[in-house]
């Protein structure tokens, strides 16, 4: 099923497919990305991208909301540059990190809110291949594998977050995206 993002059902529609444990295609702040109930969901995205290791991005409404839920402070300098396309590693318990995301797009923060728990986000496209970008492509490689595709046109400009392991010291850029980091964050 696909639907134009601008269509009014379209929140409530992907909405109630998330809370019956399913997962879509939407788009977000940055990209096009696969979404499922974090951590629900985890193993069916895996199976959609063909992906056995890498693990996925979490969308948090807030930074307060990660904080509560995993029981940490993040740095201030950090959460300033949130909501963005900033994805930050960070350390969750002894040995285990997981990444965040505050997405800066009213539209998905209102899906995550009104689901009530984070979603992983990952970008779509099988593993080791290009993030697709155009709709029909990802209609024509995905359809029948999600239970949704939310439409918002094709996204040409669409540049993946930054992604900033904030785990260890000094912080470390693994991947330049659309997000530009301050250089005082990297000393």
């Amino acid at each position: 099923m696909t639907l134009k993002k601008s269509d009014p059902d379209a929140i409530h529609t992907i909405v109630n497919i998330l809370l019956r444990g399913g997962v879509g295609i939407i788009p977000c702040d940055t990209i096009y990305g696969v979404v499922g109930i974090a951590p629900d969901t985890e193993s069916r995205i895996r199976k959609i991208k063909r992906r056995e290791r890498k693990p996925f991005i979490r969308l948090f409404p807030d930074s307060e909301y990660i904080e509560k839920a995993y029981d940490i402070v993040i740095d201030p300098q950090i959460v300033a540059l949130w909501p963005g396309p900033l994805t930050v590693i960070l350390k969750t318990e002894p040995g285990k990190t997981t990444s965040f995301r505050v997405p800066d797009d009213p539209w998905l923060v209102s899906i995550i809110n009104a689901v009530g728990k984070p979603l992983f986000s990952t970008s779509v496209n099988f593993s080791g291949m290009q993030s697709l970008w155009k709709i029909n492509e990802i209609q024509e490689q995905f359809d029948e594998r999600v239970d949704c595709i939310i439409d918002a046109g094709d996204l040409p400009e669409g540049q993946h977050s930054t992604i900033l392991d904030a785990a260890g010291s000094p912080y470390r850029i693994l991947r330049q995206g659309a997000c530009h980091i301050p250089p005082y964050l990297l000393d």
